[in-house]
Protein backbone atom coordinates (compact mmCIF):
# COMPACT_ATOMS: atom_id res chain seq x y z
CA UNK A 1 0.00 0.00 0.00
CA UNK A 2 1.17 3.62 -0.86
CA UNK A 3 1.08 5.91 1.38
CA UNK A 4 2.17 10.05 0.82
CA UNK A 5 3.51 11.87 3.54
CA UNK A 6 5.55 15.32 3.56
CA UNK A 7 9.20 14.44 4.39
CA UNK A 8 10.33 14.82 7.91
CA UNK A 9 13.05 13.63 9.99
CA UNK A 10 10.23 11.31 11.42
CA UNK A 11 10.87 9.26 7.95
CA UNK A 12 14.83 8.53 8.20
CA UNK A 13 14.05 5.31 9.49
CA UNK A 14 12.83 4.15 5.88
CA UNK A 15 14.98 3.00 3.45
CA UNK A 16 15.73 5.30 0.49
CA UNK A 17 17.81 3.95 -2.13
CA UNK A 18 17.97 3.25 -5.62
CA UNK A 19 16.78 6.79 -6.88
CA UNK A 20 19.44 8.82 -9.43
CA UNK A 21 18.92 6.63 -12.00
CA UNK A 22 21.72 7.18 -14.80
CA UNK A 23 23.22 10.15 -13.27
CA UNK A 24 27.07 9.97 -13.53
CA UNK A 25 27.52 11.13 -9.38
CA UNK A 26 24.23 10.73 -8.00
CA UNK A 27 24.24 12.07 -3.92
CA UNK A 28 24.08 9.65 -1.69
CA UNK A 29 21.84 8.77 0.95
CA UNK A 30 22.63 11.12 3.37
CA UNK A 31 23.04 14.03 0.82
CA UNK A 32 19.52 12.57 -0.73
CA UNK A 33 17.63 12.85 2.85
CA UNK A 34 19.52 16.36 3.54
CA UNK A 35 18.07 17.61 0.09
CA UNK A 36 14.44 16.32 1.13
CA UNK A 37 14.82 17.90 4.44
CA UNK A 38 15.83 21.28 3.16
CA UNK A 39 13.35 21.76 0.40
CA UNK A 40 10.66 24.38 0.63
CA UNK A 41 8.44 21.02 0.46
CA UNK A 42 9.35 17.10 0.04
CA UNK A 43 6.54 14.82 -0.76
CA UNK A 44 7.45 11.30 -0.54
CA UNK A 45 5.60 8.13 -1.85
CA UNK A 46 6.03 5.53 0.62
CA UNK A 47 5.59 1.77 0.38
CA UNK A 48 4.38 0.84 4.06
CA UNK A 49 4.48 -3.17 3.30
CA UNK A 50 8.20 -2.40 2.30
CA UNK A 51 8.98 0.61 4.47
CA UNK A 52 11.03 2.19 1.75
CA UNK A 53 10.23 5.54 0.29
CA UNK A 54 9.76 4.65 -3.52
CA UNK A 55 8.92 8.36 -4.95
CA UNK A 56 10.05 11.83 -4.10
CA UNK A 57 9.20 15.16 -5.10
CA UNK A 58 11.11 18.47 -4.41
CA UNK A 59 10.06 21.96 -4.04
CA UNK A 60 12.45 25.26 -3.65
CA UNK A 61 10.61 28.44 -2.64
CA UNK A 62 10.45 31.61 -1.26
CA UNK A 63 7.21 30.80 0.43
CA UNK A 64 5.70 34.06 -0.75
CA UNK A 65 5.31 33.97 -4.88
CA UNK A 66 7.67 31.87 -6.41
CA UNK A 67 8.78 27.48 -6.58
CA UNK A 68 10.97 25.49 -8.22
CA UNK A 69 10.30 21.58 -8.22
CA UNK A 70 13.77 20.56 -9.46
CA UNK A 71 13.44 16.79 -8.33
CA UNK A 72 10.99 14.38 -9.07
CA UNK A 73 11.32 10.26 -9.09
CA UNK A 74 9.78 7.39 -8.61
CA UNK A 75 11.75 4.02 -8.30
CA UNK A 76 11.87 2.27 -11.66
CA UNK A 77 10.14 -0.80 -10.41
CA UNK A 78 7.41 1.31 -9.07
CA UNK A 79 7.01 3.40 -12.57
CA UNK A 80 3.45 3.34 -14.38
CA UNK A 81 1.40 3.03 -11.28
CA UNK A 82 -0.10 6.94 -11.08
CA UNK A 83 2.89 7.48 -8.05
CA UNK A 84 4.99 10.28 -9.70
CA UNK A 85 1.24 11.61 -11.01
CA UNK A 86 -0.08 12.02 -7.64
CA UNK A 87 2.80 13.50 -5.83
CA UNK A 88 3.25 16.09 -8.68
CA UNK A 89 -0.82 17.06 -7.73
CA UNK A 90 -0.15 17.06 -4.39
CA UNK A 91 2.89 19.54 -5.14
CA UNK A 92 0.68 21.90 -6.84
CA UNK A 93 -2.02 21.83 -4.76
CA UNK A 94 0.40 22.53 -1.95
CA UNK A 95 1.63 25.61 -3.92
CA UNK A 96 -2.09 27.05 -5.27
CA UNK A 97 -1.47 30.42 -4.32
CA UNK A 98 1.92 30.72 -5.75
CA UNK A 99 1.99 33.29 -8.97
CA UNK A 100 4.95 30.55 -10.25
CA UNK A 101 5.67 27.05 -10.65
CA UNK A 102 8.78 26.31 -12.97
CA UNK A 103 10.16 23.47 -13.37
CA UNK A 104 12.70 22.41 -16.00
CA UNK A 105 12.80 19.14 -18.03
CA UNK A 106 13.48 17.38 -21.27
CA UNK A 107 11.78 18.01 -24.32
CA UNK A 108 10.41 14.59 -24.44
CA UNK A 109 8.61 14.93 -20.92
CA UNK A 110 6.64 17.79 -21.83
CA UNK A 111 3.63 16.10 -22.30
CA UNK A 112 3.95 14.80 -18.97
CA UNK A 113 4.12 17.88 -17.54
CA UNK A 114 1.14 19.44 -19.30
CA UNK A 115 -1.45 17.16 -18.18
CA UNK A 116 -1.01 19.30 -15.14
CA UNK A 117 -1.27 22.39 -16.41
CA UNK A 118 2.24 23.40 -17.02
CA UNK A 119 3.18 24.82 -20.08
CA UNK A 120 6.40 24.30 -22.47
CA UNK A 121 8.92 27.70 -21.56
CA UNK A 122 11.91 28.68 -22.85
CA UNK A 123 15.04 28.96 -20.21
CA UNK A 124 18.65 28.67 -19.35
CA UNK A 125 20.38 25.98 -17.12
CA UNK A 126 24.07 25.59 -15.59
CA UNK A 127 25.01 21.98 -14.49
CA UNK A 128 28.33 21.95 -12.22
CA UNK A 129 29.01 18.12 -12.74
CA UNK A 130 32.17 17.95 -10.44
CA UNK A 131 29.75 19.54 -7.21
CA UNK A 132 28.31 15.77 -7.49
CA UNK A 133 32.32 14.34 -7.47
Amino acid sequence: MIEYRKYTGDLDHLELSGFFVGWPHPPDEQRHREILRRSYLSLVAVDLDEARIVGFISVISDGILCAYIPLLEVLPEYQGRGIGSALVRRALAELEGFYMVDLCCDQELQPYYERFGLVPSHGMIYRNHAALQ
